[in-house]
């Protein structure tokens, strides 16, 4: 009996183990042309967690075999230290300009419960007090030209303002909104073809600087309400009904993680030919073991990684928790400290980063 356990706990290690591993490929292989990694990549941190667990049950057992998964860990322990940051940063906050990216998720607009979350999203803001504010999944109905002007006169102080709806025309906004104390010399959009996706630059002038910053709202999964109810109900459906929810999930994540990739590469061609330092912000959907967040971050600094402490999740929906929302910035800028503030005005945690110019 015990050597059948030690089989059947060897295989589940050696799986995880490989999967860990496959986990990794992500970050390099673009999923347009093969999308296996990406999905992994995006189940990085609970595939951590079972090899972590699977450690620790072979040490109470006194097993060499601990070490399959120790080294696997090691390995890709890079990837470890993009979500946990286990020392905690003293950096100086005087001084500095502040940096705020939040996914408001409509304000709730759609929920059935607790709607309309903007009023407390902006006593939020006005108690932090950004500098520079990047919005993302910003919803206005009719008259939202006046209404985001509203926004805008409640914030703390004067502000400049861009916005970028889905689409053109119609008496409602959907879209990106980015604020700025500094002035606006410079702004324009990234288009990203056949994509309800954004990206935005403004290049505000801090003092005699100036900078340009990115605000993002990169391809989500957009799964479809049933699929939704597939997650959640997978028990209830027979084999048939199942097997068809498996293959258009798996649709969905594969065109997304191939049309997230098109746009990383998108966004990133744009930062190389910035003439000045940039700050790129928003929800990337997508998580720090994948080709779109690498894609972007090379010859960038994270924030977080920087200058930030504890676990580094930022999303808190109906699907797993991860990290899918940054702040990166050239290495020319100085990044004094990071906080993600735990508030649940929206799915996504609203994060802030600290710059000394």
């Amino acid at each position: 009996m015990r050597k059948i356990l030690y089989k059947i706990l060897l295989s589940v290690n050696i799986f995880f183990a490989l999967t860990l591993v496959i986990s990794y490929l992500s970050v390099s292989i673009n999923p347009k042309f093969f999308a296996l990694p990406s999905l992994f990549g995006l189940a990085y941190p609970y595939l951590l967690l079972i090899n972590i667990i699977l450690v620790l049950i072979w040490a109470m057992l006194l097993k060499y075999e601990a070490f399959i998964s120790v080294v696997i860990i090691a390995a890709g322990f890079t990837h470890f230290s993009n979500y946990i940051k286990l020392s905690s940063p003293k950096g100086d906050k005087t001084n500095t300009f502040k940096v705020l990216s939040y996914n408001v998720r409509m304000f709730n607009y759609m929920e059935t419960t607790n709607r309309n979350s903007k009023d407390k999203i902006l006593e939020f803001i006005k108690t932090r007090k950004p500098d520079i504010i990047c919005l993302q999944e910003y919803y206005e109905p009719s008259g939202y030209v006046e209404r985001i002007a509203a926004f805008k006169t409640g914030l703390p102080g004067k502000y400049f303002s861009q916005t970028k709806k889905v689409g053109k025309g119609g008496k409602n906004f959907y879209g990106i909104v980015t604020f700025s104390k500094f002035p606006i010399i410079r702004q324009g959009e990234i288009e990203h073809t056949g994509s309800t996706s954004l990206s935005i630059y403004t290049d505000v002038l801090a003092g005699k600087d100036t900078i340009r910053i990115y605000n993002n709202h990169l391809q989500s999964f957009r799964l479809k309400r049933m699929q939704h109810s597939f997650l959640e109900e997978i028990t209830q459906s027979d084999d048939t009904e199942t097997l068809d929810e498996v293959k258009n999930i798996t649709l969905s994540l594969r065109k997304a993680f191939a049309r997230r990739a098109l746009q990383a590469e998108t966004v990133k061609n744009h930062i190389s030919k910035s003439p000045y330092p940039v700050i790129v912000a928003g929800d990337f959907n997508d998580t720090p073991v994948s080709y779109s967040y690498r894609k972007i971050r090379k010859g960038l600094n994270d924030s977080f990684v920087n200058s930030g402490y504890g676990a580094g999740f930022t999303y808190k929906g109906n699907y797993p928790a991860n990290r899918i929302d940054y702040i990166l910035y050239s290495k020319s800028l100085v990044n004094s400290n990071f906080e993600i503030i735990k508030i649940r005005y929206s799915d996504h945690y609203p994060i802030i980063a600290y710059f000394r110019r």
